[in-house]
């Protein structure tokens, strides 16, 4: 795996907007707005601006033209360069194959979960649920009214990963509720008692 020049993922998203023409960095973060990537990737304007120049030290992009209009401050046109494409490709080709190891604050409670009396935690854990619930249907919304309106599922498919995530980690927590609470084999009564001895 190579090492990359860039490895701010608003990068690559320039880029593959890069290969659609020359771009000045207001029309990318038009182009990234447009297209629903701030659901995906984090950025601002000043972080966009940011990474346009770092992509162009690199070589990835280049100045193709520079533009005034009126009184207006100059606008930088950039292109994608032969180098950036195939770093575009490679960083795509790796990501896709490559599952990443990745901090989830959701697993970071979890790891610490014991810190908080089990009735706390299945309260919280239900609370959990019924925001799961409201942001399935909200994703699921926003993917119905795209494709109505002719969007291809392919450019949607973020959605539909996000979708997958969310069913996942909602039948996680309802599997741990029931490990929880279950009569027989649940772990409330030692979770408590552990909580007495601390008191």
């Amino acid at each position: 795996m190579a090492e990359r020049k860039i490895e701010n993922l608003l990068g690559l998203a320039v880029l593959s907007y890069l290969t659609q023409g020359p771009m000045h960095p207001y029309q990318l973060s038009r182009t990234l707005r447009d297209n629903g990537d701030a659901r995906s990737i984090k950025f601002n304007h000043g972080s966009l601006y940011m990474v346009v120049q770092q992509l162009a030290r690199a070589g990835l992009i280049a100045e193709v033209e520079t533009t005034r209009v009126g009184q207006r401050p100059e606008r930088t046109v950039y292109g994608l360069t032969e180098p950036g494409r195939r770093e575009l490709r490679e960083w795509l080709r790796e990501l896709v194959q490559e599952p990443k190891h990745e901090y989830l604050q959701y697993v970071a409670a979890l790891s610490l979960i014991g810190a908080l009396p089990p009735d706390d935690v299945v309260a919280l854990l239900r609370a959990r649920l019924r925001r799961l619930e409201d942001q399935r249907a909200e994703i699921r919304k926003l993917i119905d009214n795209a494709v109505g309106e002719g969007v291809h599922p392919l450019f949607l498919v973020e959605e539909d990963y996000r979708l997958a995530l969310l069913d996942a980690d909602f039948a996680f927590t309802e599997q741990l509720i029931e490990r929880i609470e279950n009569p027989t084999t649940g772990w409330r009564s030692q979770w408590a008692d552990f909580h007495q001895e601390l008191a």
